[in-house]
């Protein structure tokens, strides 16, 4: 549970009363290697405190997966779209390794903004951040050869892109496993 603090202070000054209204309201929860944990045709109605392993979220095209974001310890994984405006999905959860992680309803998360203002500063400052890494990852796509995107992706990712089977970086970045097999081998 300190972990998930930790997170929250990153950005808010937490007062006993909210510190035991976050730990109240979470609960755990361990995950299978392989498990999918958000089906896509649903509405996302919980949000993941990785504190151990690996989440990725992705979509099918083409009966292929697309992944487009990994989380590992100390990060929030959930469909923002679906969970903030309730419409059905089309991004999939699965856990790349076991996890263990803390749950946080959408009910729980509005009490917790509804009731301690502060967190709606943490969500506007999360947000920020995220937002930020968003538009770094859309250059990166845009505007950079593979090789830059690979570089730009062992960056952002420098923790866990060993941990993250090389068929998923692939799909991540827009290019064949070939091409990464290739750019790998250059280095």
């Amino acid at each position: 549970m300190i972990p998930l603090l930790q997170h929250f202070a990153q950005y808010i000054k937490l007062s006993d009363q909210l510190k035991e209204e976050i730990t109240g309201r979470v609960k755990e929860q361990t995950f299978k290697k392989g498990m999918l944990i958000h089906d896509a045709g649903k509405i996302c109605t919980q949000s993941y405190f990785i504190q151990k392993g690996i989440m990725r979220l992705y979509f099918v095209k083409d009966g292929k997966e697309v992944s487009d974001y990994f989380g590992a310890e100390g990060e929030w994984v959930n469909s923002p779209r679906s969970m903030m405006f309730r419409k059905l999905d089309h991004y999939y959860i699965d856990a790349l390794e076991d996890c263990e992680v803390l749950v946080l309803s959408v009910a729980n998360l509005v009490y917790l903004f509804d009731h301690f203002p502060e967190m709606e500063r943490y969500a506007r400052l999360s947000m920020g951040s995220m937002f930020y890494q968003f538009m770094e990852r859309v250059t990166s796509l845009r505007f950079t050869t593979a090789k830059d995107k690979y570089e730009h992706f062992c960056q952002v990712y420098h923790d866990i892109y060993p941990r993250i089977p090389l068929g998923m970086v692939a799909s991540y970045l827009g290019i064949t496993q070939e091409t990464l097999s290739r750019i790998r081998a250059q280095k």
